[in-house]
């Protein structure tokens, strides 16, 4: 079985005329255990409602399946399925989304929280791995750019994922940190075995990945809003 399994996947949209807009129609994608893909496709073209959905941030329409690690995320009630994402996923943002007024090591221990709880040593190995052993307790606007991106990828590792999402992870990057932080990714997510997921428009980091789709070639769906 498939870590992600992907079937009969439809997300439409209302807008506040009342028309709808679908913006997925996915029949199938699968995704094997420890297996790194990357998600190319146009600003609109659906990617982040994707990731959205497979993280069980937004439900599908009805009949499609999300099954992650032999379950069904689009069919679990709200508790059990924030567990699963917990347990199961990590995510990196191109944003990064750290809560400023923490410092690292905090940023990554309340990560933790949500998930299998607080590691102090572990939230500090992690850092280390990203080459930030002497940054803990610096604050996110205390860091460089590059560095803030290598705080949420140690977040994104600190519960032991066995799916990483990551959704233009370098958009906020310069070329040469770009390079970098998506090496250190996928060098992290190989090392603890996690599955890698990755949406990008940018052809030099497309072009890293043996394994690649176009979400085109996937979706169905006319159009819509990434």
């Amino acid at each position: 079985m498939p870590l992600l399994d992907i079937r009969n996947l439809r997300k439409t949209f209302r807008s506040p005329d009342g028309s709808e807009a679908l913006i997925l129609d996915v029949p199938g994608f699968a995704l094997e255990a420890g297996e790194h893909v990357a998600l190319s496709g146009g600003s609109g073209s659906g990617k982040t409602t994707l990731l959205n959905v497979i993280s069980g941030i937004l439900a599908p329409d009805a009949g499609g399946a999300v099954v992650l690690d032999g379950e069904d995320m689009a069919a679990l009630p709200e508790s059990r399925r924030d567990a699963l994402r917990a347990r199961a996923i990590g995510f990196i943002f191109q944003t990064f989304n750290l809560l400023q007024g923490f410092s690292a090591l905090e940023n990554v221990l309340l990560g933790m929280m949500l998930g299998r709880g607080g590691d102090e040593e572990e939230a500090k190995r992690l850092l280390g791995r990203v080459g930030l052993a002497g940054r803990l307790r610096h604050r996110p606007r205390q860091l460089s750019v590059g560095q803030q991106q290598r705080v949420a990828v140690a977040r994104a590792l600190a519960n032991r994922p066995k799916l990483v999402l990551a959704d233009e992870p370098t958009g906020n990057l310069d070329a040469r940190s770009g390079r970098e932080a998506l090496a250190l990714i996928r060098e992290v997510c190989r090392e603890s075995g996690a599955a890698l997921l990755l949406v990008s428009h940018d052809p030099a980091v497309l072009d890293g990945f043996e394994k690649k789709f176009d979400l085109a070639s996937l979706n169905r769906a006319a159009g819509g809003a990434s």
